[in-house]
């Protein structure tokens, strides 16, 4: 049902403009996609909205947009060229790639008895994990989360659960290894470290790198934060799902500096935690019994992090990770300040004292907010599909029909009507097919109000208003639907 539920959101997507498969009439390019019109004013909206709610509305936080292509020691002193890496394996029949951890996850989240598994994993006869490994596999049968486990363990679990190639169907797989996940890219002509840079796996390092240079151009005081929104690139192989992971992906990170002697990093924890769920449920509109937070295990943990939490979301495939908020300490800057040797200290202008901040990171996935939209306002009526999108986020906010598109004087006055609405909202117009039809398709593309020309308005100029939520009518003067809407979408 859920995988069911899943392929009729995404057929929606393509049909009605969302998202299509990026490359496709080559035959498409894995773990790429692209946004159609509707996909595109959605993925706007939302990046608006989360620039306006954690930028332009806070005083403590400023905005940098900062270069997608960076010097190759600026990962070498984040540790991405050492440690960002994946867990890959092969079938040996198929020659299919994909993720251990998620081959691992699916195979236990399909049909597995837990309270078996959790017996026979754990129990004294087993002897293929030793004591410290079962009490790491006692986490992830409980929490279905293998992401974070060594490739030792990936191995015992691969030859204990003998998974399925979900390409195939053999069980006859290589040994897992690491693969990293940086894009190189050779600058001019020059070979070498001289010319090596990366593609930025993450927005954060950018914003390190340039904490100095805030801080020197503006009037910023700890605590303060720095936000980006833009491109990531991930070298990965992804089980599918839509644009849930992707190798081109947009971010919205936000780095907040403070002083740990003046600030309590719990406390701070706390108040993003409380700002990001009231955001997703608030200002997304989504439903909250489809959330969740998730502590990150030991395992699992950067291990310059101090704690680490995912908020989750009940996607057809499971609960995944939405938004992550991390407590980061002060390894970015250390690392990046022992590397290049440049002083990236803050000075208390009250004390004089100097400081390397600490920092705590709020990170999203765009994209994944996109899907999980989609997902959220999927509704199946017994006549109509519905998205019941937030309107502040829908693409269009109105559609304006002539009644008949056989009628001259109502396709006139309806593309009237639309001129003057579409000085203020992002407005859809349509004359083709029976109005049932073009509501049907309106629904599917999410758009809150539809406004209907009739031979009453030639008359007495008042329109029908059909809501998408209720599928109610109300008659409305021209004059009045600017304000209408306004009202509305407050």
């Amino acid at each position: 049902m859920a995988s069911d539920k899943m392929e009729k959101i995404v057929a929606l997507a393509k049909r009605r403009g969302f998202i299509y498969p990026g490359s496709e009439i080559y035959g498409g390019l894995a773990n790429t996609y692209d946004y159609g019109p509707l996909g595109t004013e959605l993925l706007r909206n939302i990046k608006d909205l989360w620039w306006r709610m954690f930028v332009q509305k806070r005083s403590d936080i400023v905005g940098l947009d900062a270069s997608l292509i960076s010097h190759h020691k600026i990962w070498e002193a984040s540790g991405h060229t050492a440690g960002f890496a994946d867990a890959m394996i092969d079938c040996k029949n198929c020659k299919a790639r994909m993720r251990a951890d998620h081959l691992l996850e699916d195979c236990i989240s399909k049909g597995v008895n837990f309270s078996l598994l959790k017996q026979t994993l754990l129990s004294p006869n087993n002897k293929t994990f030793n004591n410290a490994e079962k009490k790491i596999l006692d986490s992830v049968v409980t929490t279905n989360k293998v992401e974070g486990l060594s490739v030792e363990i990936l191995n015992k679990l691969i030859l204990f659960l003998k998974p399925k190639c979900p390409n195939c169907g053999k069980i006859d797989w290589t040994d897992v290894r690491k693969f990293n996940q940086l894009f190189p890219v050779q600058l001019g002509i020059v070979e070498g470290d001289k010319g090596l840079a990366y593609l930025r796996g993450e927005t954060a390092q950018g914003m390190f790198i340039n904490f100095k240079n805030v801080v020197d151009s503006t009037r910023v005081r700890l605590p303060f934060g720095i936000a980006q929104l833009g491109k990531g690139f991930r070298n990965e192989i992804t089980p599918g799902n839509s644009v849930f992971r992707t190798i081109e992906f947009d971010m919205g990170e936000i780095e907040y500096f403070f002083d740990p002697k003046q600030s309590n990093w719990q406390e701070l924890f706390e108040e993003w935690k409380a700002e990001i769920w009231d955001f997703v449920i608030k200002k997304l509109g989504i439903d909250e019994t489809n959330l969740r937070w998730r502590e990150h295990a030991n395992e699992e943990r950067s291990f310059y992090s101090e704690r680490t939490i995912d908020l989750e979301y009940k996607f057809p495939f499971g609960f995944k990770e939405l938004w992550g908020l991390a407590y980061r300490t002060d390894y970015d800057l250390t690392q990046h300040m022992d590397l290049s040797k440049k002083d990236l200290t803050i000075v208390d202008p009250q004390t004089g004292i100097k400081t390397l901040p600490h920092v705590i990171e709020p990170a999203v996935g765009i994209n994944r907010l996109l899907l999980m939209i989609l997902v959220d306002s999927y509704r199946e009526e017994e006549n109509r599909v519905v998205l019941q999108i937030h309107p502040k986020l829908a693409p269009y906010k109105v559609a304006v029909f002539p009644l008949l598109g056989n009628k001259e004087e109502l396709i006139t006055k309806a593309k009237n009507v639309y001129d003057d609405l579409k000085k203020d909202f992002m407005v859809a117009f349509d004359d083709r097919g029976n109005i049932g039809k073009r509501y049907m398709s309106q629904d599917e593309a999410g758009t809150p109000w539809c406004v209907t020309v009739d031979f009453d308005t030639l008359d007495d100029d008042t329109v029908t208003i059909r809501d998408r939520d209720t599928a109610e009518q109300e008659r409305v003067k021209i004059k009045d639907l600017a304000d209408y809407f306004s009202k509305k979408l407050q």
